[in-house]
């Protein structure tokens, strides 16, 4: 007899799998996902949609080829270097507007890897790029003649540092890599390389291809082992093996994320723990239960590049094909949710986003993440909600899920979606049955839905021939009040007659807002009258004057939406795609209401 209608929860949770069958998953991975294209697993639970990336300047970097290098020295100024006319590594420095050049070095070098010191007072950066002498370039950067703060080393400081690969600052030396040799300054003087000055080398064994500090030690990377520096100066500097079977490939993929290391391996990405014993360690790797992809993320180049979003404990990684066209550019993310460990990581992907350098800043308020690739621009990423006006497309593709017994037939007629929007949403939502057979074999696919969010607080968004001005998303830090948008060409009571705000999808009008020049365009803080929560999400939209409707003040999104549907299957699926420049959001939880048809 059949029964009545029954409730099947979905939470979306886990992340990307694609080391279980379609079944396995289905019946005990429940809410995560077989596909999760440009969707990130979110701290606060569910999936979002990612934010996009906008150029950091509308002027391109002088010269020809890939951008070389990138050092953000903070909020709004940017280091940058490309080869320029004359076929050498030319750095250059921006406030968001023109690129400014400070000097050139003397070859044209490959990709450059940096380290900050600050021995006396003022801030250097040193760059490396496997081909010239370490450069300094001191900050802030002389505005009247650049060139002033620029130093490239000669053979009159240290000859063996000419095409060094990698540079990092531990305790109070400076280290540069070349080939199996490490090669360390002075205490406290990063130009001093004498030895009567303390200043030698350690050879390692093995050819270098990665620095790292953690946990006060200095972390040492080649493609078969990992290797450590514990010690305060050349007078007790002791190398130690962490592992003698298994390396890093590519250096630039070594980042710190919630208390670990993470780095690309031959068999993928590997995980550096620290535990409970003192300077013991454990190697992990989490992205064995994602194994398909990174197989083949790992296979598809040889070139990768790497960055921690900090404030999402998030680690993304970057492939990076010269050839390839941008929207073809694949990427791999995983959220931390736990402080260490190979546990409590979920994992998605990234299409849409073309990374050869990649470097970040961040202060108490504010992170800034600026990349570079083929077409000469510097964008910021983590902003906005377009691929520099392109469109994101977001898909979340559920396992096939027996829900019940995957030998009887279910019949569904309704599905309920919890959504945590920013702003206006406009997605599909598709349920697929039985491993999305073919009529022929006797499961008919219904289509797709399109869901369109209503309500008054984002009824302004649904205008076609309106663009906003900007919109950003910030999570918050405990009690933060004020939130910065940066590089704004246009001034509020100017070019932003409005400035809309929501935190966790509600609007609210409790803030202030004030415009500061910053060279030809302006930073707009909006302060909040009450300090936020911890992870609450501010969601700002600088509104241009042609918009006049201002109901959706006091109003809040929709969260909740109810769809019918039609169709039958012993498994099914859950597929939602958004391919919009439209604002983010969180997929919560969905709930299908369905009858279990009798035993056949």
């Amino acid at each position: 007899m059949a029964t009545q209608w029954q409730t099947f929860p979905i939470e979306y949770r886990g992340g990307l799998i694609s080391n279980m069958s379609a079944l396995q998953q289905g019946a005990n991975a429940v809410g995560s996902a077989t596909i999760l294209q440009n969707f990130e697993p979110n701290k606060e639970g569910g999936y979002s949609k990612i934010l996009g990336y906008e150029k950091f300047s509308t002027s391109a970097l002088s010269g020809s080829g890939n951008i070389l290098g990138i050092k953000v020295a903070d909020s709004g100024n940017v280091i940058a270097a490309r080869q320029n006319a004359s076929n050498v590594t030319e750095y250059y420095y921006s406030t968001g507007g023109a690129w400014t050049s400070i000097s050139a070095a003397t070859a044209l070098g490959n990709n450059i890897r940096h380290t900050e010191v600050n021995f006396n007072g003022t801030r250097k950066f040193i760059f490396v790029d496997s081909v010239n002498y370490p450069v300094i370039i001191q900050y802030p950067i002389d505005s009247i003649t650049p060139s002033n703060s620029f130093t490239e080393f000669t053979s009159a400081i240290s000859s063996d540092l000419e095409g060094a690969t990698h540079v990092v600052r531990f305790k109070t030396t400076v280290f540069f890599a070349k080939n199996s040799n490490l090669y360390y300054s002075a205490v406290s003087n990063e130009s001093d390389f004498s030895a009567a000055s303390g200043a030698g080398s350690i050879n390692v064994g093995e050819e270098i291809t990665g620095l790292t500090v953690f946990r006060e030690q200095l972390i040492i990377f080649t493609k078969n082992t990992v290797q450590r520096i514990t010690g305060s100066s050349f007078a007790n500097w002791e190398l130690q093996p962490i592992t003698e079977s298994i390396g890093c490939v590519d250096g630039d993929t070594v980042q710190e994320v919630g208390g670990d290391i993470m780095y690309l391996a031959d068999d993928g990405i590997r995980l550096l723990s620290a535990t409970d014993r003192i300077g013991d360690f454990a190697l992990g790797l989490p992205s064995d239960i994602i194994a398909k992809d990174a197989s083949e993320f790992v296979s598809s180049t040889n070139q990768f590049a790497s960055i921690t979003i900090r404030k999402k404990a998030q680690y993304r990684i970057f492939s990076f094909i010269e050839s390839q066209q941008t929207g073809g550019a694949q990427g791999l993310l995983v959220t931390k949710f736990i402080a260490q460990g190979s546990s409590g990581l979920a994992w998605g992907k990234t299409k849409g986003i073309k990374v050869n350098v990649i470097d970040s800043d961040y202060t108490s308020t504010v992170e800034t993440i600026c990349f570079g690739n083929t077409d000469g621009y510097v964008y910021k990423l983590d902003t906005g909600s377009s691929f520099d006006g392109s469109n994101i497309e977001a898909i979340y593709e559920s396992p096939f899920m027996p829900i019940t017994d995957p030998q009887i037939r279910k019949t569904f007629y309704k599905h309920t979606l919890y959504l945590e929007p920013l702003g206006t949403t406009n997605f599909t939502v598709g349920l697929k049955f039985d491993f999305d057979r073919i009529p022929a074999n006797g499961v008919l696919q219904p289509a797709t839905q399109t869901i369109t969010s209503t309500g008054s607080a984002v009824s302004f968004y649904g205008n076609p021939s309106y663009v906003y001005a900007r919109t950003e998303s910030f999570t918050a830090t405990a009690s933060q009040t004020a939130f910065v948008i940066q590089d704004v060409a246009y001034t509020v009571g100017t070019n932003i007659d409005k400035v809309y705000l929501t935190i966790n999808g509600v609007a609210s009008e409790a803030f202030s807002v004030a415009s500061v020049a910053d060279g030809i365009n302006y930073d707009i803080t909006i302060t909040l009258d009450t300090g936020a929560t911890e992870d609450d999400v501010i969601f700002i939209a600088l509104i241009p004057p042609s918009v006049t409707k201002l109901s959706y003040f006091g109003g809040e999104l929709d969260k909740i939406y109810n769809t019918n549907v039609i169709g039958s299957g012993k498994t099914v699926a859950l597929r939602i795609t958004d391919d919009s420049t439209n604002p983010s959001f969180t997929l919560d939880t969905s709930i299908l209401e369905f009858r279990q048809n009798d035993r056949q």
